[in-house]
Parts: C-alpha cells; sequence; structure tokens
C-alpha cells in the first residue's frame, strides 16, 4: 500500500525528471543543471561519471553539438526506494539540409549482456 507521502515524493520525483527531460529537448543547460540538487551524470558507455557542474555542462554540450535535433520522450516511470527509473526514447539524426543522411542508434551492449547472464 502506498502512503500518502510516498505518493507525494512520487509526485515530485517524476516533476524533476519531466522538467530535466524538458530542459534536454530544449538544449538549456542552465535549466538542466537546475534540476540537480548535486550535479552528475552517468553515461555508462563512457565508462566514467562526470562529476560537478562544468563536467556536466561539457557531456551536455558535447551530446547538443553533435545531435543539434536531440530530443527525448518519457514511455514510463517506475519508483523504488531510492532511484527512479525512467523508460525513454532518444532521438538523433544526421541531415545535410533537409535530407537525412544517417541514424545513430546508440546501444550499450555489454550492460544487456550483463542483464542476460552473458559475460564476455
Amino acid at each position: 500500500m502506498t502512503t500518502v507521502a510516498q505518493t507525494s515524493l512520487r509526485q515530485a520525483r517524476e516533476r524533476t525528471i519531466r522538467a530535466h527531460m524538458e530542459a534536454g529537448c530544449h538544449h538549456d543547460i542552465p535549466a538542466i543543471l537546475a534540476t540537480f540538487a548535486e550535479a552528475n551524470y552517468d553515461v555508462v558507455p563512457l565508462g566514467a561519471p562526470s562529476n560537478g557542474p562544468a563536467a556536466v555542462e561539457e557531456v551536455l554540450g558535447a551530446l547538443f553539438e553533435a545531435f543539434p535535433d536531440f530530443s527525448a520522450g518519457m514511455l514510463a516511470v517506475h519508483h523504488a526506494d531510492d532511484i527512479v527509473f525512467a523508460d525513454a526514447v532518444i532521438r538523433g539524426f544526421h541531415f545535410e539540409d533537409d535530407r537525412l543522411v544517417k541514424e545513430t542508434v546508440y546501444f550499450d551492449h555489454a550492460t544487456l549482456l550483463a542483464q542476460i547472464g552473458v559475460s564476455g
């Protein structure tokens, strides 16, 4: 049974996640940073977390430069005691003028294999 306090906490967390993702869709790095209590961005395929506002700003700046049409849409939210998982679709495509020239799909194969019990 979910208590009123738990529901309130979940709603607050979801507001933060939605604000974070909305800022990302607008490439608004200051607004993204404002959603963090302590800026920390851990992009698993990069191999190391980016700690602190300057490091997070650098990672996001590179992301938005590489994918000027970056956007994200949340599909579902899953709550646990101290973490929230947001299933999201992240989009980024390469264009030359109005012509789509490449779709790049980033996928963390190592984590997937570990999750299904295959070690490398």
